[in-house]
Formats: structure tokens, C-alpha cells, sequence
């Protein structure tokens, strides 16, 4: 098998707005869209994010109404302060504040109009000698 891309795919409400979210704070940008269906993608991200309409007779009987609900969309960013600050003075909501976890990792989230929670981590894990 080879790999040759990878993707999340996130049921919601409203697919415009999840994607616009992500557009509009995040620097994505739409790689296809359709009624119902949005792909974003992000040059450094290595994935696409997919958002999908809830009750879209495209899925599977038994995956149409299941919400993204319980996911995490975590990011790995290098300024993890400042994008705490660009977040803030956008008037997204922070929905987890920074917290500091012993195993190194730093993180903060933020829910998109979906409730789509996206979680910006970066990593100060401990130095073992």
C-alpha cells in the first residue's frame, strides 16, 4: 500500500460555516466544495479537513447523522502565545485555556460554529539525562 494523502472527515450542521472558521483563523483554504461538502487543505498541514452535511445521502445509512462530536482537530504550531493572542483580539472564543500538562505538552482549544473543537498544542516536553 501507498499513501498518498490523508484526510479528516467531520460531519456538521453546517458546512460553510465550519469552513469558513477554519478559512477565516486558521489560513486554510478550499480545495473543493460542493453542496454540502467542503475540502480545506493548508500547505504545511500535510492533510485535507473535510467537511461533510450531516444526513447526506452520499454517507452510509449508518454514519449520516453522527456528529464530529468527542474528535479533537489538534495542530502543532511553533508560537503557541501568539496564536493564543491572535485568537483573542479575532473574538474566537477560548473554550480551554493554556494549560500545562506534566508530559510536556502546552495546548488551548477553541470550538468552531459547529462545536468542532480545534486544539492548538505545541511540545516542552521534559529532558530526561
Amino acid at each position: 500500500m501507498q499513501i498518498t494523502a490523508s484526510a479528516v472527515c467531520l460531519n456538521v450542521e453546517d458546512v460553510p460555516a465550519s469552513s469558513e472558521f477554519l478559512k477565516r483563523h486558521f489560513g486554510f483554504r478550499e480545495e473543493m466544495a460542493a453542496a454540502g461538502f467542503a475540502s480545506l487543505t493548508r500547505d504545511d498541514v500535510g492533510m485535507n479537513v473535510v467537511f461533510l452535511r450531516r444526513g447526506l445521502a452520499s454517507l452510509p445509512a449508518d454514519q449520516r447523522d453522527d456528529h464530529a462530536g468527542g474528535l479533537i482537530l489538534a495542530f502543532t504550531v511553533t508560537d503557541l502565545e501568539g496564536e493564543l493572542a491572535r485568537l483573542r483580539n479575532e473574538g474566537v472564543e477560548i473554550t480551554m485555556p493554556l494549560t500545562d500538562e506534566e508530559w510536556g505538552e502546552r495546548a488551548f482549544q477553541v470550538r468552531d460554529p459547529n462545536g468542532v473543537i480545534v486544539q492548538l498544542v505545541d511540545w516542552n516536553a521534559p529532558t530526561t539525562s
